[in-house]
């Protein structure tokens, strides 16, 4: 089976091999030439060689460079501050480095650094590049890297991967994002790291490297209450009955809220019980770690006596903001950093007030010295309200893309002005959001916070009253059925996360359309204007917009044959992870240097699309401009009022001395409808921001009037009499 991207030869599929093992190979010839000799903890020159290569020992030395300095105190810090991160960067292109075709002869980095995309990405209107991670992951065995087990998200070290390029390109990004206005937005993780040099001193009981981990050493009389580990192997995960037997026996805290990534024989459980490992006391050691996510990625341990987990993330910090020039840091996991055990039932994990204390310390280092943060967590509306009090300074927009995706499958916007008014009822501001299309992860819809924390809470849905947790589980079985199987064959459910897809795939199914392997003219015009009109609903209302360079260039979703090493453990999100180029740097590529294949990209490099007035690129330039030109982004949240037509969406917003009106079309047909809101003044005047057409003035009870086409979006400027 062969499967070819737009205007390129096919790729057979036996080509593609592991994402990871290039990486590996490189990763290994680094530490294979560094040092040789036994790799036990009887060998001083190896554990002084993974001293070396910490984490911890490098967060000790970026950390002395601050101390006793003026400049520490110069930067509010306590709050966050949402707008003057806007303010820095409004508008966010994220990027995933495996998946990104590089210039000749050029590392990711490098390629990031070209000035021509820049100012392609200028052009558009970006003013900040996340790029996503870029150190090494992964972990260490003997002298050995092994290659990452999340897709780089288990970092093991402050230095950049040889595989995305250097620290001297990523400082050349930064100055060259700066020339254009435009900032770069690293990743810190300060819930997990991944088995590197860390996690294996820690194994050996070495200084205060266990104390990064929430690892509990088991004494060789109670080993017999361990599992045996294959040797082959260097843990094993728990199942239900050792969990409980250890906590019983007092060592751990036993079951969790829940599971994730729960898959059964492969994690029944958080923790994991290493094999006996050597340490520099001669003594065999044993442990149980715990790890919320896969068993390569141990959980940091945010309470520990020595603070040491506390120091490698501050010091990670430090390094990339000060060091590297980046502007602002993405928080990866950062609602699971406390843990504690109930009286009855399962451990307190999540929605614990040690991980609301514990980003406040991140978001406020970071403002220290300049910087801001962002959290991708999908958490409760109530959650994202207490910890944008005091923690992060925006939070991603998990609560409304399940739900802007519900009103496109279904043409009716219903639920997606529930979940608006429900944020706004519980005072999460907009402007504190980054509301995004695309990220590296699936579309996620658990909706937090109608199945746990509101599950029990009565809603009014379609007429009748529904619990939160009835309102969830109807949601999320309309999107897989309007969006997956026979609706979507090209996408697929992500364990009970999500949905693996592109954005451009979502909107595929939701017109209807079945087979996208040979997509008419009309039939990719129409996924463009749906795709522009979600992007109207992120870019025009306020906080961040953001997204991918999957939908810059349009890209289709994978055939599962072609990554099916890596989906083979169930982690389908690899088929919407495929590779793009966003300039035309190497029009003949296949795949990334990662080995990912290229996809059909239905709108092409951004070389092309800006000399094309129709295209997707200029046309988002010209909703971006809007957004720029009015202040949009920092706006204020005035209301989303009922509509005369279930598939409108209408937000009002305030400006500086006037107010700002986003009409939103979900369905495909041409739409009349009103909208009636106490913030509109009789006889105001109404003009359209795009096209300054003169449009009928605000009514004496309030309304405004809108004629709206096929999955059109318009925003209007409604000036007061």
């Amino acid at each position: 089976m062969t499967v070819a991207g737009a205007g390129e030869p096919a790729v057979p599929t036996e080509a593609v091999v592991d994402v990871a093992s290039e990486k590996a190979e490189l990763d290994r010839e680094y530490y294979k030439s560094r040092h040789s000799g036994r790799a036990t903890g009887d060998n001083p020159e190896y554990v002084r060689w993974l001293i070396d290569e910490s984490m911890l020992a490098a967060a000790k030395e970026s950390a002395t460079q601050f101390i006793g300095q003026g400049s520490m105190w110069q930067n509010p810090y306590a709050e966050p501050n949402p707008r003057a991160a806007i303010a820095k960067a409004a508008n966010w292109l994220t990027l995933y480095p495996i998946s990104m075709i590089t210039k000749p002869g050029c590392s990711f980095l490098g390629t990031l650094g070209d000035r021509d995309l820049w100012e392609a990405l200028h052009r558009v209107g970006i003013t900040a590049v996340h790029t996503g991670p870029v150190k090494r992951a992964g972990g260490i065995t003997g002298w050995e890297a092994t290659p990452s087990v999340d897709g780089h998200f288990d970092r093991i070290s402050n230095q950049f991967d040889d595989q995305f390029g250097t620290e001297d390109e990523f400082r050349r990004m930064c100055r060259i994002a700066a020339t254009y206005g435009g900032a770069v937005i690293d990743d810190i993780v300060p819930g997990h790291t991944g088995k590197g040099p860390d996690f294996r001193l820690a194994e050996m009981k070495v200084g205060d490297y266990p104390g990064v981990y929430h690892m509990v050493e088991v004494p060789k009389a109670d080993w017999r209450l361990l599992p045996d580990v294959p040797p082959t192997k260097d843990s094993v995960n728990l199942d239900q009955d050792t969990e409980h037997r250890l906590a019983e026996a007092g060592y751990i805290i036993g079951r969790m809220q829940r599971v994730i990534f729960n898959e059964p024989g492969i994690k029944d459980t958080n923790w994991s019980a290493t094999a006996p490992v050597l340490g520099p006391d001669g003594e065999e050691h044993r442990w149980v770690y715990l790890h919320y996510f896969k068993e390569g990625q141990p959980s940091l341990n945010w309470l520990d006596p020595t603070f040491a987990g506390m120091r490698l993330v501050i010091g990670d910090a430090l390094h990339s903001l000060t060091d590297l020039g980046s502007t602002a840091l993405r928080l990866d996991a950062n609602g699971f950093l406390g843990v504690e055990k109930s009286v009855d039932g399962p451990a307190w994990s999540e929605g614990h007030p040690l991980s609301e204390a514990a980003n406040q310390l991140i978001g406020s280092m970071v403002r220290k010295v300049g910087g801001f943060t962002f959290q991708e967590l999908n958490l409760a509306i109530d959650d994202i309200k207490s910890t944008s009090e005091r923690g992060a300074d925006l939070s991603y927009d998990f609560v409304n893309r399940p739900a802007y995706h519900h009103a496109l499958a279904t043409g009716d916007t219903e639920f997606l002005r529930l979940t608006m008014n429900e944020a706004r009822a519980i005072g999460v501001d907009p402007a504190s959001l980054v509301h995004a299309l695309q990220n590296h992860d699936e579309v996620t819809y658990e909706l937090v916070h109608f199945a746990s924390l509101h599950s029990a809470d009565t809603f009014t849905f379609r007429g009748c009253a529904v619990s939160g947790g009835q309102l969830a589980s109807l949601i999320r079985r309309e999107l897989i059925d309007a969006l997956t199987g026979q609706a979507g064959p090209y996408n697929a459910i992500f364990t009970t996360n999500g949905i693996s897809s592109t954005t451009a795939t979502v909107i595929a199914a939701s017109l209807g359309i079945r087979d996208i392997t040979a997509l008419t003219p009309d039939q990719t015009e129409a996924i463009t204007r749906a795709h522009l009109l979600l992007a109207m609903y992120n870019a025009w209302q306020p906080g961040v917009f953001a997204l991918s360079g999957w939908d810059l260039v349009g890209a289709l979703t994978l055939d599962s044959a072609q990554v099916a090493d890596l989906i083979g453990d169930g982690d389908t999100r690899w088929i919407h992870r495929s590779a793009y180029d966003l300039m035309d740097y190497r029009p003949e590529a296949t795949e990334s240097t990662s080995k990912m294949p290229r996809a059909t990209a239905l709108y092409g490099p951004l070389s092309n699309q800006m000399t094309d007035p129709t295209s997707f690129a200029r046309r988002l330039s010209d909703i971006l401009a809007v957004r720029s030109r009015y202040g949009i982004a920092t706006a204020t949240q005035l209301d989303v009022p009922a509509v005369s037509n279930p598939a409108i969406l209408v937000m009002v917003h305030a400006l500086d001395e006037a107010q700002q009106v986003t009409a939103l079309n979900f369905s495909s047909a041409p739409v009349t409808s009103t909208a009636t809101s106490n913030q509109l003044k009789p006889g105001s005047t109404v003009s359209d921001m795009l096209t300054d057409e003169e449009l009928p003035d605000v009514d004496r009870s309030r309304c405004l009037r809108l004629v709206l086409q096929p999955h059109q979006g318009r925003s209007f400027l409604v000036s007061p009499p």
